[in-house]
């Protein structure tokens, strides 16, 4: 593959990946300032400012290991199924932050959180079998979500 088919390519899985960035921030937007404090949070709840460099983080990492796996070929079944999870998990993430914070279910953001969190973990074993780097690069992002859907079954508890 050319370094120019790459290099368009990469931008492209970069583009679609910071894209559902992007729309689970018309959930996020103002809520994060006003219904957002007025929970009851629990004790373990980071610090809003760390959210955004976390994100940009995994958002960059996710959209590395998904160019690694297009990079060996999308016209192959194992890659094929691979980024097709890839996008299911993208639609799920922002999916999440509009459940949560534009709609305010706690508790079916819980039940779609862990939806997201299994689509990842199945998204992650098809990149290791097409690149165990490309899996790996989704290792922090598994973990953050977990963390994440902890987080997000406190906050329906406690509200």
């Amino acid at each position: 593959m050319k370094k120019n088919t790459q290099f368009i390519g990469f931008i492209i899985i970069l583009l679609l990946t910071y894209s559902a960035a992007a729309i689970g921030s018309i959930g996020t937007g103002s809520n994060v300032l006003s219904w957002y404090p007025s929970l009851n949070a629990p004790s373990f709840k980071p610090p809003n400012w760390l959210f955004g460099p976390v994100w940009a983080i995994l958002y960059t990492l996710m959209a590395l290991a998904a160019f690694r796996v297009w990079r060996k070929g999308s016209n192959t079944y194992g890659v094929k199924v691979s980024l097709f999870l890839y996008a299911v998990q993208l639609i799920l993430n922002a999916l999440w932050s509009l459940i949560f914070f534009l709609w305010h279910e706690l508790g079916w953001a819980l039940v779609e959180i862990i939806i997201l969190e299994l689509t990842i973990i199945l998204t992650y074993f098809n990149f290791k079998r097409a690149d165990k780097w490309a899996g790996y690069l989704l290792i922090p992002y598994i973990l953050w979500v977990a963390f994440a859907t902890i987080l997000n079954g406190a906050f329906w508890w406690l509200n």
